[in-house]
């Protein structure tokens, strides 16, 4: 049975995201802002939330309609065929979304998907009230520009809760975003690949996962689990699908952090994610990093921003600091993301390549220095 789906991603991440449905061999169909668009079956659904690195969640797309007004609403919700996956007994809540649409009231729109779905699901049933005691579909809607995207919710948790990070520190990094940054710095199994200021320890372990083919939905659990429409044995060939493609390779990275706190909680979370052989923790001022002869390195990193960590004058002398010891690293490229648009000012030296990723909703820009230090490539800061 073919089945439309959606994946969900911070803005940036499209293309990316992009490539690992078509990795799976999915028909992609549409990209917008932070959505993309895909046919697949039931297989496809446990594969998806299972493998896919840079995605939020993955949604069933029950239809799509045009929605200027609350009966358009109602009608098009109505006509939809919910009865192909909500059961007699299944509860369906409601939440969703706006964008620059008619129908702004969240609450009302709410209601009127409720009361539509009920309506179909009563006809369907021959029934005049619903116990919704069963098994829970979240129903999700997305308003854009007057389009209603309805859908039912297959992740649950989010996707980048991969399981290993129950503590987080101050300002982590969300894991897909970590993801990202690791892969657009290429990894290599030749090249050391440094945070350090590595918080939690996230952008490491992303690292490693990534470069070992470890998917990172393999050890957590999805609500379409719950779907009597995806026998168990589908979601158990797609786990031993993903232990079967995992490597061991000689990747090595480093996460150290000059806060000995952050310090335990890396170490933790390298353990849970289960990277340790490929990730080593350590105590240490970024200021110290030296470059180890023979050694070639790639630094990716989160630094503070001013806002929940440190006060903007701090983190501004901090990116001063990054540049002046991370520019005697080079030949080591080095891939900081931070929503400051005056960083290269600060740091001493015009990245190669600026590309602008959110971190949450927190607009931010990763500043990627890939090319040999020369002399005209240093600003004053």
């Amino acid at each position: 049975m073919k089945i439309k789906l959606v994946a969900t991603c911070l803005f940036g991440l499209e293309h990316l995201l992009g490539e690992e449905i078509n990795a799976l061999g999915y028909e992609r169909t549409e990209t917008i802002d932070g959505r993309v668009y895909f046919i697949a079956d039931e297989e496809g659904i446990a594969l998806s939330n299972i493998f896919l690195r840079y995605a939020e969640r993955v949604y069933i797309l029950v239809g799509s309609f045009g929605a200027a007004t609350f009966e358009e609403l109602f009608e098009g919700t109505k006509a939809l065929p919910w009865e192909a996956w909500i059961g007699v007994r299944d509860s369906f809540p409601v939440k969703g979304h706006s964008i620059r649409s008619a129908l702004i009231s969240i609450p009302d729109c709410q209601a009127i998907i409720k009361k539509a779905v009920a309506s179909r699901l009563g006809e369907k049933y021959s029934l005049s009230w619903l116990p919704e005691d069963g098994v829970k579909y979240q129903i999700e809607f997305f308003l854009l520009s007057d389009r209603a995207d309805l859908m039912i919710d297959t992740s649950g948790v989010p996707l980048h809760k991969r399981g290993y990070r129950p503590d987080s520190g101050a300002a982590p990094i969300r894991e897909t975003l970590a993801a990202a940054m690791a892969a657009i710095s290429r990894p290599r199994e030749d090249v050391l690949f440094c945070d350090p200021m590595c918080g939690s320890g996230t952008i490491p372990i992303e690292a490693a996962m990534l470069f070992n083919k470890i998917a990172p939905g393999r050890s957590r659990a999805f609500a379409a689990e719950a779907f009597p429409q995806i026998p168990g044995a589908v979601w158990a060939r797609a786990r031993e699908e993903a232990f079967d493609i995992e490597i061991d390779s000689g990747f090595k990275a480093r996460a150290s952090d000059i806060d000995a706190d952050c310090v335990a909680v890396a170490e933790a979370n390298v353990k849970r994610a289960g990277v340790g052989k490929w990730v080593s923790v350590l105590r240490e001022d970024f200021r110290r990093l030296r470059r180890e002869e023979g050694v070639r390195g790639t630094i990716v990193t989160n630094p503070p921003y001013g806002e929940r960590l440190m006060t903007p004058e701090q983190a501004e002398r901090i990116y001063r600091e990054m540049g002046e010891r991370f520019r005697a690293l080079s030949p080591w490229q080095v891939y900081v993301i931070t929503p400051h648009r005056d960083f290269e000012r600060l740091y001493g030296r015009r990245a190669d390549k600026v590309r602008k990723l959110y971190n949450g909703m927190i607009p931010c820009y990763l500043y990627q220095f890939f090319k040999k230090t020369t002399a005209s490539d240093t600003k004053k800061s």
